[in-house]
């Protein structure tokens, strides 16, 4: 017998003939016929054994051999007690009970019906029975199978009794017959069991499919309500209610708003008036559609609510776009004086006649105006932002190479990093050149107020919620708690040097590529920013 076959894809189905791959049985269907025939089993067994014990007197109905009647039909009472603690329990999974009683079936029942005198004694009819529960309980290819058993163990029987003379004739034409009838309800039950598999399976696609959709229209954003001509709403979605301020919705469009049905009717009458703002009780507005909706039996409608705020900040973020780039122009204009301001500070302080007062307005000069063309420099980064173009990246042998880069272009040595993986394969997809960007400000960041001489920076690989992390530690004094909320926020920042656009920027790149920046303190107590990046082993689809 072999264990019950479960893909792990489809764990709510059995497959229990190896011999059909593709045969299954949906799981607690599977079981409640496993029940059902336990059942039939437990009555046929106990039959077995009243009909013997009966006050008609022992061996009622057996006129060959007693013995072996008792000893079948015990057997056989026995095997179905201990299956039902099995079945109860769970003991041993459905395909092997399911096998074990169907082939002990077609064993016993062969036995007592030889015991009633051979194939005449009509005993033999039982196993259609079990060849019925087996496309039922088995079905594919391993129906015919036990099929195949039941006719060859009925050939066997009359063989047998041919050769030991048990009986006074044979009936080889009723044994073909019966083994033939096998094979027939074999195949009836299975192709019962395929279809009402088939049945089964579209079923619970259609149900699917029914949640699905009422999950999509309850989730949505916009409000649906169906209605009919008559103003009366057959449907609803949790937004319209949320949207029209309405604990439950009402049956008729007028209980909504006197304004929605108006210009409801206006639509009917004029389908070009498919668009109206709905004012609101509180005073606020409501955007409102109207579309047909035809159906095979009746025409209804659809209207689609939209809040107003919700059309205002898209329009905003609209500003914002021109915004950034009208800020973006405005940088470029400001960098040509600015660097007139700046070299003519260069110029002035050359002068060798300058007093120590003047030469040091001019180093302030000189700082502020470095400070604002940095300033400048990362506003024009940010209305540059391209698109990221992410790729598989080995992030153990990438990391190696960066920091032997970043090193070599800042002038630093290699003792002053440390780097770890917890795993040998650690496959992100990111984009490289946005990677070393969202590095070199966190490198630098670390280096600057991470106490490096201390203890090195440490650079770690990790798995954190199914995502590859970048984990940058140093053991620094760390962000004070009321500061860290404003951590990623534009022109936030604690030196008197800094832009306050570097971790910003570093946030708005880690988004653009589906990835995480963080900052927390690590169980050593040490400052910590942590990338959490898409694994590329783990991601099928990007949309």
């Amino acid at each position: 017998m072999l264990n019950e076959l479960k893909p792990e894809n489809k764990p709510d189905i059995i497959y229990p003939c190896p011999f059909s791959m593709g045969y299954g049985i949906p799981r607690q269907q599977a079981w409640l016929l496993l029940k059902v025939f336990l059942t039939y089993r437990l009555i046929l067994a106990c039959l077995f054994v009243m009909l013997f014990f009966s006050r008609l007197g022992p061996g009622t109905g057996v006129r060959h051999d007693e013995y072996l009647f008792i000893v079948s039909g015990s057997s056989h009472l026995a095997l179905t007690i201990i299956s039902g603690f099995c079945l109860l329990r769970r003991w041993i999974s459905y395909t092997v009970q399911a096998q074990t009683l169907i082939f002990t079936d077609i064993i016993i029942i062969t036995l007592i019906m030889h015991a009633c005198g051979g194939i005449n004694s009509g005993v033999g009819i039982l196993l259609a029975a079990s060849i019925a529960a087996s496309g039922l309980l088995i079905g594919g290819r391993c129906a015919l199978l036990f099929a195949a058993i039941a006719s060859l163990a009925i050939l066997t029987e009359q063989i047998y009794a041919f050769q030991t003379h048990s009986f006074r004739d044979t009936a080889y034409t009723y044994a073909a017959m019966l083994g033939a009838s096998f094979f027939t309800i074999a195949m009836l039950a299975y192709a019962l069991a395929q279809r009402t598999e088939q049945s089964t399976a579209q079923q619970k696609t259609i149900n699917q499919l029914e949640e699905l959709s009422k999950y999509i229209i309850q989730h949505l954003q916009s409000g649906i309500i169906i209605s009919d001509r008559d103003h009366q709403i057959r449907m609803s979605n949790e937004a319209a209610a949320r949207l029209t301020q309405c604990s439950t919705m009402p049956d008729r469009l007028h209980a909504i708003s006197p304004y929605l049905a108006e210009a409801f009717s206006y639509w009917l009458n004029d389908p070009s008036q498919d668009f109206a703002v709905i004012p609101l009780t509180d005073g606020s507005e409501m955007q409102t559609r109207f579309t047909a909706l035809p159906t095979r039996h009746e025409a209804l409608n659809m209207i689609i609510l939209e809040d107003i705020a919700f059309y205002n900040q898209r329009l905003q973020q609209s500003k914002l776009a021109s915004l950034g780039q009208l800020t973006a122009s405005i940088a470029h204009e400001i960098r040509n004086p600015l660097g007139a301001i700046s070299h003519a500070g260069q110029l002035l302080s050359e002068n060798v006649e300058l007093s120590d007062e003047d030469r040091r307005l001019t180093e302030i000069i000189r700082n502020h105006s470095t400070r604002v063309n940095k300033i400048i420099e990362d506003i024009l980064q940010l209305s540059r932002r391209s698109a990221s173009l992410r790729k598989k990246v080995n992030l153990i042998q990438w990391l190696d190479d960066y920091i032997e880069q970043f090193c070599a272009e800042n002038g630093f040595t290699r003792d002053l990093f440390t780097m770890t993986s917890e795993s040998e394969q650690a496959q992100a997809l990111v984009d490289k050149g946005h990677l070393k960007q969202i590095l070199d400000n966190l490198c630098q960041n670390a280096l600057k107020y991470g106490s490096p001489e201390k203890k090195p920076i440490s650079l770690a690989i990790r798995q954190h919620e199914q995502m590859l992390c970048i984990e940058v530690i140093d053991s620094g004094p760390g962000i004070d708690p009321s500061q860290r909320k404003h951590l990623f926020e534009p022109f936030f920042t604690t030196s008197a040097q800094g832009t306050g656009l570097g971790l910003y920027i570093s946030k708005e790149l880690a988004e653009l590529n589906q990835a995480k920046l963080s900052y927390h303190i690590t169980d050593q107590s040490q400052s910590c920013f942590r990338l959490c990046l898409p694994n590329a082993e783990q991601t099928l689809i990007d949309i």
